[in-house]
């Protein structure tokens, strides 16, 4: 897709300013969701085992991560199951960080979300894809190929065709999904700042806060029932 030349905080990070901005954009999320916990757990890193016990009081940015971390756990655990949680929380956890960052980042003037552009939202869902297909075969070995096949023989030749189209849409459901919702709701944003931009755009980035969150939650979700389909022994 072509877009008018803007000024960007990209274009004018050098180094960064080179690459296609949709990676740019992606790296200096990935930057900045590094350094927001670096910071915000160096306490825990000098070894203040009174900083991981007793939570401060007020809002600060270890709280807020925790927060974040602990409400994708339980998510994870609802889903998933408690034995397996915390195996799947960096993949999960990384993911949600990533896409609501860069949801949000439609938000801030002079930063196009890397969602917005389909090259990030497919690398995303592969991601998934292939993640899906690892624990699946972490967990059941070469039987996992059984699901393919079906319970019987005789069905194998009707069963694996329409299970290898099924897992083929996966991806591709996911992408579109995230790369239509964000960039409808980052260029619905930008024509209402250019036609009104005093007070319209406000209640359009509540909207847009809202679409960032729950497109993210939805990502998520669809990406925890491809995990517990592949590790469950109910197949």
């Amino acid at each position: 897709m072509h877009h008018d030349p803007a000024i960007t905080w990209v274009g004018l990070i050098p180094g960064l300013n080179t690459l296609p901005e949709h990676v740019a954009n992606a790296i200096l999320v990935a930057l900045i969701i590094v350094i927001m916990v670096l910071v915000g757990t160096r306490k825990i890193r000098n070894g203040n085992l009174e900083d991981l016990i007793i939570p401060k009081a007020g809002f600060t940015l270890q709280n807020f991560l925790e927060t974040i971390v602990e409400a994708i756990l339980k998510l994870i655990t609802d889903s998933l199951g408690s034995h397996v949680a915390r195996n799947f929380l960096m993949v999960i956890g990384g993911g949600v960080f990533f896409i609501l960052f860069s949801n949000l980042a439609g938000l801030v003037p002079g930063f196009n979300p890397p969602t917005g552009n389909l090259n990030t939202t497919v690398a995303c869902a592969l991601t998934v894809f292939c993640m899906t297909h690892y624990f699946g075969w972490k967990e059941h070995g070469v039987k996992y190929l059984k699901q393919f096949v079906g319970p019987f023989p005789w069905l194998a030749p009707l069963m694996l065709p329409i299970e290898i189209i099924g897992h083929l849409a996966r991806p591709m459901s996911l992408s579109l999904r995230l790369f239509g919702n964000i960039m409808g709701d980052h260029l619905v944003f930008a024509i209402f700042v250019m036609l009104a931009p005093i007070l319209v755009p406000v209640p359009i980035a509540f909207l847009g806060l809202f679409v960032a969150i729950v497109q993210t939650f939805v990502f998520t979700l669809l990406s925890l029932a491809y995990f517990q389909g592949a590790i469950s022994h109910d197949h």
